[in-house]
């Protein structure tokens, strides 16, 4: 049958879980980051499953390539974000690894949509 939308893609709705679970983890971080360092990791977490979308919905290959390498940009952003985090001790390390678990299905994943469609970078796991 093949894919009907965006939603139909594995990549973005884990991407949407990621975003569920850095919701619930940066409710933990202290008050006087809600304008810093949470804002910034929410707003990375957005932008992931967004980009994803926005590019499955561009009609030429080209600019969906873009939007999902800028998915993969915003997915670094976050991890660089949740590593953060760690390292200013507002969550533990075991507390933060499902969501980086999370971070890095999404982007095997992404890796993987972007080589199917021609052109990827070259990387390893």
């Amino acid at each position: 049958m093949g894919l009907q939308s965006y939603r139909d893609l594995e990549v973005w709705q884990v991407a949407m879980d990621l975003v569920e679970a850095t919701y619930i983890l940066t409710r933990q971080y202290p008050k006087e980051e809600r304008y810093g360092l949470t804002s910034q990791t929410q707003r990375a977490a957005v932008s992931v499953p967004a980009n994803i979308s926005e590019g499955y919905g561009r009609t030429h290959r080209g600019d969906y390539k873009r939007f999902l390498s800028i998915a993969r940009g915003s997915l670094c952003e976050l991890e660089t974000h949740f590593t953060i985090a760690v390292r200013l001790g507002y969550i533990p390390r075991e507390i933060m690894l499902p969501p980086w678990e999370l971070a890095q299905s999404v982007g095997k994943m992404l890796r993987k949509l972007i080589a199917s469609l021609g052109d990827a970078p070259q990387e390893s796991d």
